[in-house]
């Protein structure tokens, strides 16, 4: 060590512990002060951030406050749901398995769940533990994910067992639909071939040997060392509760926070390196996990996002991989109530960027990381934070005008076609189970029985068309109900349809084919 090395490190002691260590490429000179402003455009309470270069943390830290109108600060130990992010944490368990030869990528499920089944025999026959990472199953966008979301009482066996009651919307392999239920039986997989629930597994297989003490491997785990879920309801960013249920942990279950998740960066960039002379996994396994599988569609970004135009895309085993200004970019991002987040890696120049927030703002997260990762690129500037808040303004105004055309067109003087008690009684749909409609005073409430936060009041909108109201309005999911009438005057089937198209697509109450049980 040279004199002045050691001088420097001695004057870091005396004066204190920095964000980035002498030597290493710094960030942005005016970080602090663009975060605050991100923060500030999009009414995000709390950011998490991390930032790591050739091997080396150069950022761990916070911003902003654990919950909004409260002094708690968010620092590098704050935990954050991960949400999706999680994905890549159950394809390196998978790969774990690969290596030790208990387990291969293009072997079928079968051969590890016996009892497992899809829609289709021919696709429960050839579908591969490669495939249920990948979403090229034939499965639509979210399906199956009303079985878990919002929280349900169904647990991760029997979710995985009602799979094969859901009908593809696309050929086996032809399509990219992103799906989470997969990865529950990616879960599933795991504990067969293990012994371990998969919690078991990830903590003591790859948490505990990356140094992620301070990480857990459940959404039901919400303590003092969380940040707390915002979101914005009728109009106004505040707490909402948590997301509270283990039934999809593989897909999305892990909380972890800026030191814990520059660590796991900091493997991934280095092909699984947890040592000099230990690895958690092989260079082999890292050229796995960051190969395309399923092709993405590209499209032409908004002409404000024109530097994300891309030249490939696609989808690895738990990473999308794309293009980024002329390097490939491996990449994640993760959604729950009040959690959003994206990791991004170029592996060519050893770089890894984490951003989690306590607010639903995919432009906050995304306006901070590709600021950063443009300052190690040396690229031209660019208005991330305000081409952001071009998109969300405009997306605002077209879901408000799409809701008042939607309304405008409504038959308000439009009845019923039966009296109310008519269409009170159980439904059923193959894949998620029993819907009750009752009539209570002067009204209908619809109650999904498995589902205890889907109980909402039914307003009638037009025809034989209700508008469902849940009670419990941090949800923000009504939904049209439609009755089918048989040319008897009788309920022949009902489906349900979002009424706003800022709903979450995991809400897939389009899917419901719901039929009066006469039994």
């Amino acid at each position: 060590m040279t004199m002045h090395r050691l001088c420097s490190l001695l004057l870091l002691l005396i004066l204190g512990t920095p964000l980035f260590l002498y030597g290493q490429p710094a960030p942005p000179s005016s970080l602090d002060a663009y975060v605050a402003s991100v923060m500030e455009a999009f009414e995000v309470p709390g950011i998490s951030l991390a930032i790591v270069k050739d091997g080396e943390v150069v950022v761990t830290r916070g911003f902003g406050v654990r919950e909004k109108g409260k002094p708690v600060p968010v620092d590098a130990q704050t935990l954050f749901g991960i949400a999706s992010n999680t994905k890549a944490f159950t394809a390196t368990a998978l790969a774990l398995l690969v290596e030790e030869g208990r387990l291969a990528w293009d072997a079928p499920v079968i051969a590890y769940l016996p009892g497992f089944q899809m829609w289709d025999p021919y696709v429960t026959r050839e579908l591969t533990v490669r495939d249920l990472l990948v979403h090229r199953s034939g499965l639509g966008l979210g399906a199956g994910d009303l079985l878990w979301w919002p929280p349900s009482t169904y647990d991760r066996k029997e979710i995985v067992r009602r799979l094969r009651y859901i009908e593809p919307v696309a050929s086996f392999r032809s399509a990219y639909a992103y799906d989470n239920v997969l990865y529950s039986v990616a879960g599933e997989v795991i504990e067969a071939v293990s012994g371990q629930p998969w919690e078991t597994f990830v903590e003591a297989r790859i948490l505990a040997p990356v140094g992620m003490d301070g990480s857990n491997v459940r959404h039901a785990i919400h303590g003092e060392g969380s940040a707390t879920p915002h979101a914005r309801i009728n109009g106004k960013v505040r707490a909402i509760a948590p997301f509270a249920s283990d039934n999809v942990n593989p897909a999305g279950g892990i909380n972890s926070n800026a030191e814990d998740i520059a660590k796991w960066m900091i493997v991934q960039l280095d092909s699984g390196r947890v040592a000099p002379d230990r690895r958690l996994f092989s260079p082999a396994t890292t050229r796995q996990l960051w190969s395309i599988v399923t092709p993405m569609p590209i499209g032409n970004p908004a002409p404000e996002l024109a530097p994300l135009r891309t030249n490939f895309r696609g989808y690895a085993l738990g990473f999308e991989v794309r293009d980024y200004r002329g390097y490939k970019l491996v990449t994640h991002t993760g959604g729950l109530p009040g959690f959003v987040s994206r990791i991004a890696l170029i592996p060519d120049l050893k770089l890894g960027v984490a951003v989690f927030t306590n607010q639903e703002s995919g432009a906050a997260f995304n306006a901070v990381t590709y600021h950063i990762l443009d300052h190690y690129l040396g690229a031209a500037p660019h208005d991330w934070l305000g081409a952001y808040r071009a998109l969300q303004a405009r997306f605002e105004a077209e879901t408000a005008q799409a809701e008042s055309e939607t309304a405008a067109a409504r038959d308000a003087t439009s009845k019923p076609s039966l009296p109310l008690a008519s269409y009170a009684g159980t439904y059923v749909d193959a894949w998620y189970g029993d819907v009750e409609i009752t009539q209570e005073n002067d009204g209908l409430v619809i109650r999904f029985t498995r589902s205890p936060s889907l109980l909402g009041d039914l307003e009638h909108w037009q025809y034989d068309t209700f508008v469902a109201r849940w009670r419990d309005r941090e949800l923000r999911a009504d939904a049209f109900v439609t009755f089918s009438l048989t040319p008897e005057g009788t309920i022949d089937q009902v489906k349900l349809k979002a009424v706003s198209r800022a709903t979450d697509f995991s809400y897939d109450f389009h899917d419901l084919r719901l039929k009066p049980d006469k039994f």
